[in-house]
């Protein structure tokens, strides 16, 4: 297999499914060999167009598209491509627009957004998709010169859900074009096609108690229209009664499946207070409302629509300063893989800075899939290994930002520099993005608690090919003071990470805080405490992660790989993210300053002796030279040195921090 990158689930959770999930099409497909009716359609300019017309040629391609659908968008230019390069070999490619919703006006953007010059045919009634039994966009229904459906199914396989690959391995619709043009039986005559339901036009029942107005609407104002509005990350608007009707197979084909609205913990541990999963009577209440035909009710009963921030900030108040994260705005391809990128920032902070709320504000939510935001203090080396401390704040579809607690702030030191991780995802169409970071300053005479992000983490572990359920652990270092508070818990991990869970390790069975049986790469969710969790001293944080590297894992870029340690999404990473809040008086920053700079020499001593990266420095990797340090560092005799031994020899003897360079 290639390697793989990720499609933000934010553009196509809602859209893509796969047969073993897939919720039944109210569409019947029409069997291989049946005809189809000649019948008349118009191109969004009013153009007249018949199948009839089509009879001189070899292979007819009806392509079902739809133009919000996040696969149809991608699909777009490459069947312009197929169709400019069968232009000369009778094959025509035409383009069929079946969602109710689709107005012509978005129909005539589709084709200017993506170039496409191949017929685009508004089916009122969805009278061609009912004769051809065609389901989703993208589908495609290949016909001959007599109309008979020869080919059903999708394009190729370079998508499933949630991923997309560098690209297709399965060819299906050119090999079934090739077929037929070879007077040749086509081999795979059907595949299940992958995306979004096609909208159909659909009698409502007159007499049906749950209607949009009086429950729906209000049901997605909760639960979904935060993402689901103009201008945000979801591909399309639940604010509109025609848009949400239209989508209702859609709709409850992802609540079913709970993927929608997306939230991963096990409700049998913890609380937490931004919790996003539907409630079984709401959920009920949907699938009635499709099932009887999505009826619209009296509008008078509407709720009043939400409010949001015209700003684009969902801070609670105005930003103090705001950092672009990039200097120019950032070009992202229409297709292809993009891989991490990676933007450094001096905001020229000579004191302190206490943030009270920080958030980060996508410039195109179309396409960036998360951003994380790292604090380097000054000293530190490596500038892009903010993934195992510095942590200040990240943006994922659907996150809101919160403040700290009263008294509550998180302290960037003087001189530190900031560091920006960005995830991209290609929609089809060439864009560009100019992210920016607001921050929230806290009045430094007001602060009981520093907020740190710290983190359970193993960078030694080597998953071995092909294993479907790789356990690996860590722990935090232990807290260094009585009276202190979690606050949140953030896991990460890449492709191939299937369950994370977070434990409080304690005299017999550990507390489990958070589990995530089946964790998603797609949605990198702070979990955040409906109350901070009391910790004493010496408390330790206690991660358990699995991964998945088999052949079963669709999102995997190559089970034949041993995978270790990486910041790009075919690498890996385990990393237990958490806030803590620690008691702070005036004069605790100095001495943090202190244990800043012991930490970052630990880091320098492992970087330079850890030949095999696997977190332990052995003897025979240390020369003579260092052998007497070695023997200082060892307390425990073991002939192995890790890095929580190396900062507490530093702190025990300082001058030492003289001899790191």
């Amino acid at each position: 297999m290639n390697r793989s990158s990720l499609l933000s689930l934010a553009l196509l959770a809602f859209t893509v499914t796969s047969p073993l999930l897939a919720r039944d099409s109210v569409a019947e497909k029409t069997p291989i060999g049946a005809t189809i009716p000649d019948m008349q359609l118009k191109d969004y300019r009013g153009k007249d167009y018949s199948l009839g017309d089509y009879g001189d040629q070899k292979v007819i391609v009806l392509a079902f598209l739809g133009t919000e659908c996040p696969l149809a968008k991608l699909y777009g230019g490459r069947l312009q491509q197929m169709a400019d390069e069968y232009a000369d070999k009778q094959v025509a490619i035409i383009g069929v627009m079946s969602n109710e919703h689709d107005a012509v006006t978005e129909i005539a953007a589709y084709a200017r957004k993506h170039n496409i010059s191949f017929p685009l045919l508004k089916d009122v009634g969805n009278r061609l998709a009912d004769a051809a039994g065609a389901e989703r966009t993208p589908e495609a229904i290949v016909l001959t010169a007599d109309r008979k459906i020869r080919y059903r199914g999708r394009i190729d396989d370079q998508y499933q859900i949630g991923v997309v690959r560098d690209k297709a391995e399965e060819h299906e619709l050119r090999d079934a074009i090739e077929d037929l043009l070879a007077s040749k039986q086509v081999a795979v005559p059907s595949t299940d096609a992958i995306g979004c339901h096609i909208g159909r036009v659909r009698q409502p029942q007159t007499d049906s108690k749950v209607t949009y107005y009086n429950q729906v609407a209000r049901i997605l104002q909760k639960r979904c229209v935060e993402c689901h509005r103009e201008g945000e990350i979801a591909p399309f608007a639940l604010t509109d009664y025609d848009e949400v009707a239209g989508w209702g197979e859609m709709i409850a084909e992802v609540v079913e499946d709970k993927r929608m609205p997306p939230w991963h913990a096990d409700p049998a541990h913890g609380v937490f207070k931004n919790a996003r999963p539907i409630p079984a009577e709401e959920k009920e209440l949907l699938l009635k409302w499709v099932a009887a035909g999505a009826p619209a009710g009296d509008p008078a009963q509407a709720p009043k629509p939400v409010e949001y921030s015209n700003t684009g900030w969902t801070l609670a108040t105005e930003p103090d300063q705001v950092i672009k994260v990039t200097k120019d705005p950032f070009k992202v391809a229409a297709t292809g893989e993009v891989k991490y990128q990676y933007f450094i920032h001096d905001p020229g902070f000579t004191e302190d800075k206490w943030l009270q709320a920080a958030e980060i504000r996508p410039g195109n939510r179309m396409v960036v899939h998360h951003i994380l935001a790292f604090a380097v203090a000054p000293g530190e080396r490596n500038l892009r290994d903010g993934g195992a401390r510095g942590f200040l704040v990240g943006y994922v579809p659907g996150m809101r930002a919160e403040p700290f607690p009263p008294g509550m702030a998180k302290r960037i030191p003087a001189g530190s520099r900031l560091v920006f991780q960005v995830h991209y995802t290609p929609i089809g169409s060439e864009q560009f993005d100019q992210s920016e970071l607001g921050l929230v300053f806290a009045d430094p005479k007001e602060i009981k608690y520093e907020v740190k992000t710290t983190s359970a983490l193993n960078r030694a572990f080597k998953i071995p090919a092909g294993d479907g359920n790789y356990r690996v652990e860590a722990n935090s270092l232990r807290l260094p003071t009585e009276g202190a508070y979690l606050l949140a818990m953030m896991p990460h991990m890449h492709l191939r990470g299937k369950a994370f869970r977070y434990e409080l390790k304690q005299e017999g069975e550990n507390e489990v805080l958070l589990d995530i049986p089946a964790y998603d790469f797609n949605w990198q969710t702070a979990y955040r405490l409906q109350d901070p969790l009391p910790l004493t001293a010496d408390s330790v944080i206690h991660c358990v992660a699995h991964f998945d590297n088999s052949k079963w894992n669709n999102a995997n870029p190559d089970p034949s790989k041993v995978v270790k340690w990486g910041d790009q999404t075919w690498e890996e990473m385990m990393i237990g993210y958490f806030d803590v809040a620690l008691p702070y008086k005036p004069g605790d920053a100095s001495e943090e300053a202190k244990v800043d700079k012991t930490l970052a020499a630990a880091r320098k001593v492992m970087d330079r002796y850890d030949a095999d990266q696997d977190g332990i420095v052995l003897r025979n990797e240390v020369p003579d030279k260092g052998q007497r340090y070695f023997d200082l560092i060892d307390r425990n005799k073991d002939d192995k040195v890790e890095e929580e031994e190396i900062i507490t020899t530093l702190k025990q003897m300082p001058i030492l921090l003289q001899l790191i360079r």
